[in-house]
């Protein structure tokens, strides 16, 4: 008898036993996993980085080689899992060398990699090849991330999603909608979760567009908070580098690895002292108790599925305890800011292209002229899918045609607008109290791909960050009727990163509503096995 009960004890033991295995080996869908999940599975050696990036190219494979075939890939690197290989047997010797470690990045193609061609998605540098990185890739490598390739963009970062060399980009959750741009690219590689983290550059919304249309998460740092160099220009009063991901703490944890002050990048020197390397530390869940929001009232109207998604994320910050209350922008503001904008971004790129095309090999265009005489050669598709890209190259002469730096359009706006507007958002943000300005990083669910407007869209706020230099943090907020994603931006003064990120992980983990794209599903055995 005793035998039999204690045959019955050690039988419900074991069974305990298993059961608790069984709920600490809890999986993770691979696209919901954050790099704190990813690094838990790798110290718990239930993940390499090796399989990682298996598991990465195998999507890639999946979604942009074939099935809806999103065409947001370049280049990948032919050396990715041999690099993996290394990077797992060096954990294991001598640990990890950031929480990077292992991780794969895809970068837009307009970042400078020593060992991969650098084309701003354009035939007329295809196979250029810089002879080192951009200042935050080698961070990154240094941190041990993985840059696993590059992706299409606007070509030259501006005008619709496509590029010459790479073709359209398609949107993972319609592909017959625009993914945006020019980092659209970055924003449907990451929603299909080709990688756990991107980089994209924003001028004047381009890593905020993609990020709304593709349902992800995005930031446009402060300017001066990442170093340009290394990045093809388009206008370096405006540009700046950031992160994309699905999480606002992959967003945190990737920032702190790339900030820092570049002597080759003056701007940089703004980030003295205000900069941090952990964002992480930030992040809390409950930020939005007592912070005091200001909607911008001015960016809805313009379509009725975005406004209804955006009063229903301002609702849900008011349950977390926030107050929101109406802002408006003087409307002098808001009828020039796209005439400042391009009084600036123009002529800036027809002088500033030429000085990174100066450093190409022989073969290549090296001013914007040469660029347009280059382009008239191109006139059919290649057997590729490579070809002519009327709507960007027409651009190049409206660019060149945009006047000198010395002339008084450009001074009067750089000198005496630019300072306006930032002291008119700094007085508003002030006079209201305010943690945080949000609006629809969007007004309108994203276009068809048949219908999109290459120009920047009047209706949105996204410029205002840029004439600004001010950071702007881009959430999932929801989806309209036809299931298309809609983000909200928590935008805010110089170097409040910190307090902007707080606030979007608060909301995030309140709402929960990002969602793998329908067109770039689950992979079978895929899941992250967690400890």
């Amino acid at each position: 008898m005793r035998l039999h009960r204690s045959f019955r004890l050690a039988a419900l033991a074991a069974l305990l036993i298993s059961y608790t295995v069984c709920v600490r080996a809890a999986a993770i869908e691979f696209d919901a996993a954050t790099i704190s999940d990813l690094n838990r599975a790798f110290e718990a050696n239930t993940l390499t980085s090796e399989q990682l990036v298996q598991q990465c190219l195998a999507r890639i494979e999946a979604y942009d080689d074939n099935g809806p075939k999103l065409n947001a890939v370049i280049t990948l690197n032919p050396k990715a899992l041999e690099i993996a290989r290394a990077l797992d047997a060096e954990r294991k010797s001598k640990g990890p060398r950031s929480p990077l470690h292992g991780i794969p990045v895809l970068l837009k193609d307009n970042y400078d990699t020593f060992d991969m061609p650098t084309t701003g998605g354009s035939v007329m540098l295809e196979n250029w090849v810089p002879p080192d990185d951009a200042y935050v890739v080698k961070k990154l490598r240094d941190a041990g991330a993985i840059v696993l390739g590059k992706l299409n963009l606007s070509e030259f970062a501006s005008g619709a999603a496509h590029s010459s060399l790479g073709g359209q980009t398609l949107n993972p959750h319609d592909p017959t909608r625009t993914p945006s741009g020019s980092s659209g690219g970055t924003g449907a590689a990451i929603a299909a979760a080709y990688a756990p983290l991107g980089l994209g550059t924003d001028t004047g919304g381009s890593i905020r567009g993609p990020a709304t249309a593709n349902g992800i998460v995005g930031l446009k740092p402060t300017h001066g908070l990442m170093s340009r160099d290394g990045i093809i220009p388009l206008s370096l009063t405006f540009d700046t580098g950031g992160p994309m991901a699905r999480s606002v703490y992959d967003i945190a944890v990737s920032l702190g690895v790339m900030t820092g002050v570049d002597p080759a990048d003056p701007a940089t020197q703004k980030s003295k002292g205000k900069a941090a390397t952990d964002y992480t530390q930030f992040l809390k869940a409950d930020a939005l108790k007592g912070a005091r929001i200001g909607i911008a009232r001015d960016f809805l109207g313009a379509d009725a599925d975005v406004d209804w998604v955006i009063e229903s994320a301002l609702e849900s910050m008011r349950k977390a305890g926030a107050t929101v209350v109406d802002v408006r922008y003087p409307k002098w503001l808001l009828d020039s800011k796209q005439e400042f904008y391009s009084a600036i971004r123009n002529p800036e790129f027809a002088a500033q292209i030429g000085d990174y095309l100066a450093a190409t090999g022989a073969g290549y265009p090296k001013n914007l002229e040469q660029l347009i005489a280059s382009s008239t050669g191109v006139r059919s598709l290649r057997a590729d899918g490579a070809g002519p890209n009327p709507i960007r190259w027409t651009l190049f002469k409206k660019e060149a045609e945009a006047g000198k730096l010395d002339d008084y359009r450009y001074l009067s706006v750089r000198d005496h607008a630019l300072p306006m507007v930032r002291m008119v958002v700094e007085g508003l943000l002030a006079a209201e109290k305010l943690d945080a300005i949000v609006y629809p990083t969007s007004p309108r669910r994203p276009a068809l791909i048949a219908q999109a407007q290459p120009q920047p869209d009047t209706a949105s706020a996204t410029n205002i960050a840029n004439l600004t230099g001010f950071p702007d943090l881009i959430v999932p907020a929801g989806f309209t009727t036809d299931d298309l994603p809609v983000g909200i931006s928590f935008f805010g003064p110089a170097f409040s990163e910190p307090k902007l990120l707080a606030l979007g992980y608060s909301f995030e983990q309140a709402t929960h509503v990002r969602r793998l794209p329908v067109h770039t599903p689950a992979l079978p055995d895929q899941a992250v096995t967690m400890p």
